[in-house]
């Protein structure tokens, strides 16, 4: 049996992943004291016993604890400290033909941030095919659930709610000194030459995420339609179990003409969805930011890595 340590496993992504894990049969989870959580040679000895270590951290504690590992020790970090370091393999099996190779054989993975992959989905591959210029200048905006901050955040929005339920905070934007930490991932894996201006917010909500790129026609390297671009994006997903591309201006979806950021919660699924016309172009990714983007995302790749079914213990119907 496969013996799986998390470090860091009382935070939101540690529940969760413990929480999938320990509903199965063919791994065993490891565990240390909470006396023991921060004593060093006590986790060392743990990682060594270990097949994979889940490194749900904050980044500083993330780096120190990756240093604990010996060189054969295998590590999935749910932080941001490593995914734009090039001795860590970017978690992210869709991101093309090769990265489920390099995650299934590397001793080091880095699990993407949750707005990154919404970004990254539907923006690579129209670099990778050219319609789109790696010089093209994007925006990104979009709406989570508050869980996406963690457990400071939770307390902060579920005491709002309980106290003051007549005022709460629909949608709140923040990140707006433009520097938000998933933006270096973002741009190195969607193959832009620079950082799109990303405008996040928080809805008054546990979970689930949507997240939108729009586009003027005069961005693309040529002229193209909505369907042109639902064709690109379905070629690259036709095999993807977890993703989903929608036909242009899929009206279906749509609740009333509203778009639901819940529709995927409790599941590891991702909707990519082309709205637009001629002169304009939108596209729209859904998913749970604690699924697919955070906990969903680590089991995935844990799969991979440990030469299990991929989706072994994940919901994937959205």
């Amino acid at each position: 049996m496969n013996k799986v340590f998390i470090d860091g496993h009382v935070g939101t992504t540690g529940l969760l992943i413990r929480e999938r894990l320990e509903q199965r049969d063919d791994i065993e989870l490891l565990r240390i004291s909470d006396a023991d959580r921060k004593v060093a040679d006590v986790k060392k000895a743990v990682m060594d016993e270990a097949d994979v270590v889940i490194l749900c951290l904050p980044d500083d504690a993330a780096r120190e604890s990756a240093t604990l590992g010996g060189t054969s020790t295998r590590f999935i970090d749910a932080s941001s400290a490593h995914r734009t370091d090039p001795s860590w393999v970017y978690g992210l099996p869709e991101l093309n033909s090769g990265q489920r190779d390099l995650i299934v054989s590397t001793e080091r993975v880095s699990n993407p941030g949750c707005w990154a992959t919404a970004f990254i989905l539907p923006v690579a591959p129209l670099i990778d095919n050219g319609l789109l210029p790696e010089t093209t200048h994007l925006s990104v905006n979009g709406v989570s659930g508050y869980s996406g901050g963690g457990r400071g955040l939770i307390e902060r929005y579920e005491s709002q709610q309980k106290e003051q339920p007549q005022d709460l905070w629909h949608s709140r934007p923040y990140a707006l000194g433009l520097s938000h930490k998933h933006l270096p991932e973002m741009v190195r894996y969607s193959g832009l030459a620079s950082e799109p201006l990303f405008q996040p917010s928080v809805g008054h909500y546990h979970q689930g995420m949507l997240v939108s790129v729009p586009l003027f026609a005069e961005q693309f390297a040529k002229t193209v339609s909505t369907d042109d671009v639902f064709q690109c994006l379905a070629d690259r997903y036709d095999a993807e179990t977890c993703i989903t591309v929608h036909a242009p201006n899929d009206e279906k979806a749509l609740d009333q003409g509203f778009m639901d950021p819940q529709s995927n919660n409790g599941t590891n699924h991702l909707d990519i969805y082309v709205f637009g016309k001629q002169s304009q172009i939108l596209l729209i990714s859904v998913l749970d930011n604690l699924g697919k983007g955070a906990s969903g995302a680590a089991v995935q790749n844990l799969n991979l890595m440990l030469g299990m079914p991929e989706l072994a213990g994940l919901e994937t119907n959205g």
